[in-house]
């Protein structure tokens, strides 16, 4: 699986942004989704996550309430549309698969080349 993620920019605090990331190969469907996220200085975070199904997802609580994680099947692509930016929100994004359901984790088997997301005060 080769994932391709896009979306990110600058946008001043309390903006929004949506991030796209495509899936290649045609069994997207199976895999568990996620989005990590890592600042300079600091550990990678898992900061949305969904499963194969589709019906059940992960935040963390740095971004419940602001952030939603969804995808589109029929384009192997999953979103993470994100509002209400904070400067603490800046980062690189990665788009992150595996199979399975268990979504909370570090033990995603394909990771994205990353997009950078800067919220400036």
């Amino acid at each position: 699986v080769q994932l391709q993620a896009c979306g990110g920019g600058l946008v001043q605090t309390g903006g929004s942004l949506r991030l796209s990331c495509e899936a290649s190969g045609r069994t997207f469907s199976s895999y568990s989704m996620g989005w990590f996220r890592q600042a300079p200085g600091k550990e990678r975070e898992l900061v949305a996550a969904i499963r194969s199904s589709g019906g059940s997802t992960y935040y963390a609580d740095s971004v419940k309430g602001r952030f939603t994680v969804s995808r589109d099947n029929a384009k192997n692509t999953v979103y993470l549309q994100m509002n209400s930016l904070k400067p603490e929100d800046t980062a690189v994004y990665y788009c992150v698969a595996k199979q399975g359901t268990v979504v909370v984790t570090r033990r995603y088997d394909y990771w994205g080349q990353g997009t950078q997301v800067t919220v400036s005060s």
